[in-house]
């Protein structure tokens, strides 16, 4: 059974959100450990949302509520966010609205902003971090893959990636009402993660000239020598950051980059430099100014799509800074009917019957293997009466068995289709019927976490 245990922008604080995506890495590790009939499981964290994705080996019908009660602990257990808080958080998908949901993610359909494009690259590093640590399971391979492939029919097919726009570039449309010279503006990228190629291309679609990159792990260099920007070294980032009218962050460092005494000190490096010079103090015109004392000289920026927060709220306490984080973007972000198209959302169900068509067919195997087993011990009873008054013969007995298979061949065609339309009911009855079979399938029930 696939069990997946939800929370997003649609229904965790962006707090809780924080929390959960610091430590996904070892929580799936830790859920397998903790529940043995658990044979896979696989963590998606992205900035607004960690989805749990588990493969439940016990037979149908077996209610899943221990395995949810062990990741939930395991969850627990790796993020700091206390098991109630989750359980009043985390949605559950089970069964076989599984599919149909990461496929709607996958395609960016669920996504703050419909239809960006990022979230399926992070699809897909979810499943190659879990073969890395050794929890995908046969059922999650299938399920992500063809969670990749339903993404790109319905980017391909319905053009919803062009008419929705990333976090990336959104958070730079809110900032066009500050930057009044794209190609003027300063601009000093933090951070060479997911984002960071993202950010750069947005920025010079917009004609951004003057970009520089800093990493906190080093990186900056290798990356600038790529992309053709230059590099900030560490001793020189509180200068280059109180320098910048546009400071975009987006790396995974799990503290914060910029604050306010990174920015007060690469301002009195600044004005130390300038009073040496024997200049006037320094006024950066690009950013149009926000709300601030008449005497500030810097008007800055800061756009945060870092998850944790890279950027410490307090630097909105510095005179002339305004902070633009993703709880922010996420309030200005478009409503979801002007961007989704039916046609997407048809195509994603479309692609979720088709994958679990099988598992449906499986759950009608009881009444199958009833009719077979009534159907043969009918047949060896023939056998072995003919048998006894030495009517048999090595051909006579495979025509029987012939004859069997082929009037067995349309009831079991017939199951596939039934279950498919979620029909199992009428094949159940005409069992009763025809033949005086009564099988009763297991009964799922209803879950609460």
């Amino acid at each position: 059974m696939l069990i997946c245990l939800s929370a997003s922008h649609k229904n965790a604080t962006f707090d809780v959100l924080e929390k959960l995506s610091v430590a996904a890495g070892s929580s799936a590790s830790n859920m397998v450990e903790r529940h043995g009939p658990l044979s896979g499981a696989i963590i998606v964290a992205t900035c607004n949302r960690f989805e749990a994705y588990l493969d439940l080996d016990e037979p149908f019908g077996v209610s899943p509520i221990p395995a949810i009660h062990a990741a939930i602990d395991a969850v627990s257990e790796s993020t700091g966010v206390t098991a109630s808080t989750l359980r009043e958080t985390l949605d559950l998908v089970h069964g076989n609205g599984v599919a149909e949901h990461l496929f709607a993610v996958t395609s960016g359909l669920e996504s703050v902003v419909v239809g960006e494009g990022e979230i399926a690259g992070q699809v897909r590093r979810s499943l190659e971090q879990a073969r890395a640590n050794g929890t995908t399971s046969p059922e999650l391979e299938r399920l992500f893959q063809r969670a990749s492939q339903t993404s790109r029919g319905v980017k391909n097919r319905t053009g919803i990636g062009t008419a929705g726009r990333s976090l990336v570039r959104l958070s730079l449309e809110l900032a066009e009402s500050r930057v009044s010279d794209w190609a003027s503006a300063r601009v000093l990228l933090v951070g060479t993660g997911r984002y960071a190629g993202a950010s750069l291309a947005a920025l010079r679609d917009r004609g951004s000239e003057n970009v520089r990159v800093y990493s906190p792990s080093g990186r900056a260099t290798k990356f600038a020598a790529s992309h053709g920007i230059e590099a900030v070294a560490a001793a020189d980032f509180a200068r280059e950051a109180a320098l910048a009218d546009l400071i975009v962050t987006c790396t995974t460092a799990d503290h914060h980059v910029v604050d306010a005494e990174v920015l007060g000190r690469g301002r009195q490096q600044l004005g130390q430099a300038a009073a040496s010079a024997d200049d006037q103090p320094l006024r950066l015109c690009p950013i149009a100014p926000s709300p601030a004392p008449a005497d500030t000289v810097f008007h800055q920026l800061i756009i945060d799509l870092g998850l944790p927060r890279n950027v410490d709220p307090d630097v909105t306490e510095l005179a002339g800074v305004a902070l633009l984080d993703l709880e922010t973007i996420r309030i200005h972000a478009p409503l979801e009917e002007l961007n989704a198209t039916s046609e997407a959302r048809a195509l994603v169900t479309e692609a979720a019957r088709a994958f679990t068509a099988v598992t449906s067919e499986q759950s009608l195997a009881p009444a199958v293997v009833a009719l077979r087993s009534h159907v043969f011990e009918i047949l060896e009873a023939e056998i072995t009466r003919a048998r006894s008054r030495d009517e048999n013969s090595a051909e006579t007995e495979a025509a029987l068995r012939h004859l069997v298979g082929v009037l067995l061949h349309q009831p079991m065609v017939r199951s596939r289709e039934l279950a498919r339309n979620g029909d199992q009911d009428a094949f159940l009855a005409g069992l009763d019927a025809v033949f005086g079979l009564k099988v009763a399938l297991p009964e799922t029930s209803s879950v609460d976490l």
